[in-house]
């Protein structure tokens, strides 16, 4: 096993490798018109500091923006209202950036020009990390397997498809740990549940400020202890519930404070044109989602929680039954959205799949622990 075990990790860090190679020939300047406006808000928080949350186009003095524009040839660089991801606030009236400000505030922490490399290479050693971690609850040669599989599959996917935004990246990191916590969170004793609510609330909170459709995370864990406060009556689940909504709004602070500042109201939007339409559902987004590696990745997640209820209620059901509302909640919403890109269900399927991977591992390792306990003869 511990060849085995040896052997996983080189082939994690040839994986690793090979991200790095491609990543580091990547260039920032790449003709998207999304990746220049998270520039743009990295760039203000460069200058003015944590005052940088402000995206007033009027703060664009210094040309930043015009630029980037003319860099990659936009026609209308000079014209506030042809400028992409940028909404007119009719009652501020000012032009400001349509995207939370959690990853203008990430690139900010890098180097100007050498920004969006090192936050994909800190991404694809991030998903080695918690490869690792997986590693080492595996104590079968199926479960080594699973890991080697799992492990590999998630490094590569931190580069491709999670290059197409910059959002994604940093988001790719908190599921990975938020899936951990979440399989603990069924695992572990009932004292840790309360801090473990909180770190994972404070976790998807703060993906919110990441990108905004993030806060569909959320949903699987409000209907699950909202079901069990139901169910149960019981002082102690609403607690676990008020610990988790509170952290979570304390997590996604910068964005009700990026709202407030921007469009006048913490509850209002910075979005605008096909993102605030109605839901509908259109047979074309459907059929690409259905012939999409993210719709895979999602089938597989069902597939999975499906096995684990049926094999391991007893000790998975809760945590079954809170990753099928969340893919539940997440597919309805998006299948509905009439937009597709080949990113937007990625969070709510790596979400639910490290989910899967440690409560799988956990709930083996119990297995086997029960198991030598009850082998292991009496002391006399």
């Amino acid at each position: 096993m511990k060849f085995l075990k040896v052997f996983c990790v080189v082939g994690f860090l040839v994986v690793l490798v090979s991200n790095i190679w491609s990543i580091s020939t990547w260039v920032e300047a790449r003709g998207v018109y999304d990746d220049i406006c998270y520039l743009r808000q990295a760039h203000l928080f460069e200058r003015f500091g944590l005052r940088g949350i402000d995206t007033n186009i009027v703060l664009d003095d210094d040309h930043y923006l015009a630029g980037k524009l003319k860099e990659v040839g936009f026609p209308d660089w000079n014209d506030p209202k042809r400028i992409p991801c940028h909404t007119w606030i009719a009652n501020a009236g000012k032009y400001v950036l349509q995207y939370p400000p959690g990853t203008g505030f990430i690139l900010s922490l890098f180097p100007t020009g050498f920004q969006v490399v090192p936050l994909y290479i800190l991404t694809s050693v991030v998903a080695v990390g918690f490869s690792l971690i997986a590693l080492t609850y595996a104590s079968t040669f199926y479960q080594l397997m699973l890991v080697a599989a799992f492990g590999d599959a998630a490094i590569y996917l931190m580069i491709n498809p999670t290059k197409a935004s910059y959002s994604v990246a940093p988001t790719m990191m908190i599921c990975a740990l938020a899936g951990f916590l979440t399989a603990k969170l069924f695992t572990d004793g009932p004292r840790q549940r309360f801090f473990l609510l909180a770190l994972i609330g404070l976790l998807i909170g703060i993906s919110v400020n990441v990108r905004l459709p993030n806060l569909f995370l959320a949903a699987g864990y409000c209907l699950y202890l909202g079901g069990a406060f139901l169910w149960t009556r019981s002082r102690e689940m609403f607690l676990q519930g008020v610990v988790f909504g509170v952290a979570l709004l304390i997590g996604m602070a910068p964005t009700l404070i990026a709202n407030t500042i921007n469009a006048g109201n913490p509850l209002s939007t910075t979005y605008s044109g096909v993102d605030v339409v109605p839901p509908e559902l259109n047979p074309g987004i459907l059929w690409r989602y259905f012939v999409d590696v993210q719709f895979i990745l999602l089938g597989i997640a069902a597939v999975w929680t499906g096995l684990l209820w049926r094999f391991n209620r007893a000790r998975a059901g809760r945590i079954a039954v809170l990753i099928a509302a969340n893919l539940a909640v997440n597919l309805i919403f998006f299948m509905t959205h009439p937009i597709f890109t080949p990113y937007y269900i990625i969070p709510i399927d790596m979400l639910s799949l490290w989910t899967l991977l440690f409560a799988t591992l956990d709930l083996r390792g119990e297995r086997a622990a029960d198991s030598a306990a009850f082998h292991q003869p009496a002391n006399a």
